[in-house]
């Protein structure tokens, strides 16, 4: 079979391909780039489309096994697919902890034959509790991209430092999710003058801030590679900064919410900005824009967290953290930062492909003939409003509720096909 795309903007900033031409699809890969190429069984009319190698979110909660209520793989890779993401990273931390092979296989078995496909993280510690190390090479040889007890803060130096030591002779990445439960224990949103204003508990930046240093003070020690996952601090883009001018192997990765909102906007969100880290200041915001721009930010991953409608509206004390992404991620950061001139388009393109998928040493899509096919295309011309009722996932607790978004995904394009992103 054949699938031809006519009229699209092909760009992809490693190979340093910018041009609009057709690009024909046969059997999984790219057959051809150019003007009069063969016409396919299908047609896709792809006239003022951006097509790009193939968006991947490295942090994606899907709720599979054990809260399917909230996600499941399939409504999971569909919402994924309606973001324009031809791959995502999936969190250990379900139901049970992805911590040993018998969860890990299932969920991959699982997966087979969405056209999205699923990269999934193991636990690094036995049921995410922070004392023994799960088996990370057995695991590894088994599938899993990377290890992380995301959801939680790794209380313990000493089993962060042994899991550094067991991770780096088989190169796995160890993600960090930076947070000093001491530190962070009852707060709901960022510590300052919007918490205290509303009277909400609130969480000061060195819960995230000592972490971060603590962890990279222990890779500097004994090596390895380490990834710190969704940072909200100004304080902790200089120290990632730092670690990396100092060679360190670190990298870490920024969420479209971080990037668009801050604290000031929880009034307004109610439960709906409650989210874990939380919102911070227009300063740190501004900080993290900057570093994402020059690079010290490798990637923006959307910490997709759905959650049923009535918990989140228990209110901002009662409801759980977290906020949807994955089908507002692309759309939102073009319209926010790529429109306005903040963010080039070729760092954007990088955030979402390359720099993202070197994290966990995924297989980077190449927009070349012969290359295999992984292609995210996005109309830059589309809007859309995003409606409770608009969501493929399960849950429509979106921070975004009501924005008209800048900007849409219009497919993927990959080893099995087209596929649109909207009916």
């Amino acid at each position: 079979m054949r699938v031809d795309l006519r009229g699209a903007r092909l760009y992809d900033p490693v190979t340093r391909l910018d041009r609009t031409q057709d690009l024909l699809w046969e059997d999984g890969v790219i057959a051809g780039i150019g003007a009069g190429l063969p016409h396919g069984e299908q047609t896709v009319d792809a006239d003022g489309m951006l097509a790009m190698p193939g968006f991947v979110d490295i942090h994606v909660h899907l709720r599979d096994p054990g809260e399917t209520h909230r996600e499941d793989l399939r409504s999971g890779l569909r919402a994924a697919l309606a973001g324009g993401f031809t791959d995502v990273c999936a969190m250990p931390n379900t139901q049970p902890a992805v911590d040993d092979a018998i969860v890990l296989e299932g969920i991959l078995q699982r997966a087979q034959g969405h056209a999205v496909g699923l990269h999934q993280l193991a636990a690094i510690t036995q049921g995410r509790e922070g004392e023994r190390l799960a088996e990370m090479a057995t695991l590894q040889a088994l599938g899993a991209v990377g290890f992380s007890d995301d959801g939680s803060g790794l209380r313990s130096a000493a089993v962060m430092r042994l899991a550094l030591q067991y991770a780096k002779p088989i190169g796995a990445v160890i993600a960090t999710h930076a947070e000093d439960p001491d530190l962070s224990r009852g707060g709901m949103v960022h510590e300052g003058p919007v918490s205290y204003r509303l009277g909400i508990p609130g969480q000061p930046r060195s819960a995230e801030t000592s972490m971060v240093a603590r962890d990279l003070e222990l890779l500097r020690e004994v090596g390895g590679k380490l990834h710190i996952c969704h940072i909200s601090a100004k304080e902790t883009v200089e120290l990632v900064r730092r670690a990396k001018t100092d060679g360190l192997e670190v990298t870490c990765e920024v969420t479209p919410h971080h990037l668009l909102l801050t604290d000031e906007d929880v009034p307004a969100l109610g439960a709906l900005g409650k989210m874990n880290p939380p919102l911070r200041t227009s300063e740190d915001r501004q900080a993290l824009r900057e570093g994402l721009a020059d690079g010290t930010i490798d990637a923006i991953a959307t910490d997709h967290a759905p959650h049923a409608a009535l918990e989140k509206a228990r209110g901002i004390f009662h409801a759980p953290f977290g906020v949807t992404g994955l089908e507002t991620a692309v759309a939102s950061v073009y319209g926010a930062l790529v429109e306005t001139g903040e963010l080039p388009l070729e760092r954007f393109v990088d955030a979402f492909t390359d720099a993202a998928r070197r994290v966990y040493g995924l297989p980077a899509p190449r927009l070349a003939e012969g290359a295999r096919a992984r292609l995210t295309l996005f109309d830059p011309r589309g809007t859309f409003e995003v409606r409770a009722d608009g969501f493929r996932s399960k849950s429509a607790n979106s921070a975004l509720l009501g924005r008209t978004l800048s900007g849409r995904p219009f497919g993927i394009l990959t080893e099995g096909g087209f596929e649109p992103s909207h009916d």
